[in-house]
């Protein structure tokens, strides 16, 4: 006989015994299907950035060596900079905007931001409980 328990924090809607999971089954804290998605977000939302950081470099280089721009290496370092910063928000935005449904969501998945915000708080609440005790 399977006991009932009450949902986890970053459990999407429908986990558990509804969506025909046992109870006493062994559960990833990130189902599969999402961790995948994040990756790919991640490699996304930082990889792009990050290689324009990179860019500015190579862009930089080759218009001074070609005599087409002066280009102080001050300004190099705050635009590379600029890029790598943004590369780092990205990888936040990549985590908090992937879908936890089955269903991927929409492209850019701000609509997933402020629910697993919700979740991460939530679960460091209980995290704090735990501890407590």
């Amino acid at each position: 006989m399977t006991e009932q328990r009450s949902p986890l924090p970053f459990e999407p809607k429908g986990s558990g015994k509804s969506a025909g999971i046992p109870v006493g089954a062994r559960q990833e804290a990130i189902p599969r299907y999402v961790a995948n998605r994040m990756a790919r977000r991640i490699a996304v939302f930082t990889g792009l950035p990050s290689v324009a950081g990179m860019g500015v470099f190579i862009a930089s280089y080759f218009m001074v060596t070609k005599n087409i721009a002066n280009i102080p290496p001050s300004a190099t370092l705050v635009s590379s900079g600029f890029f790598f910063i943004l590369g780092l928000v990205g990888l936040s935005v990549g985590l908090l905007t992937a879908s936890w449904e089955k269903e991927p969501g929409s492209l850019l998945g701000f609509e997933n931001f402020k629910p697993n915000l919700q979740r991460i708080r939530q679960s460091v609440r209980a995290q704090k409980q735990l501890d407590q005790k």
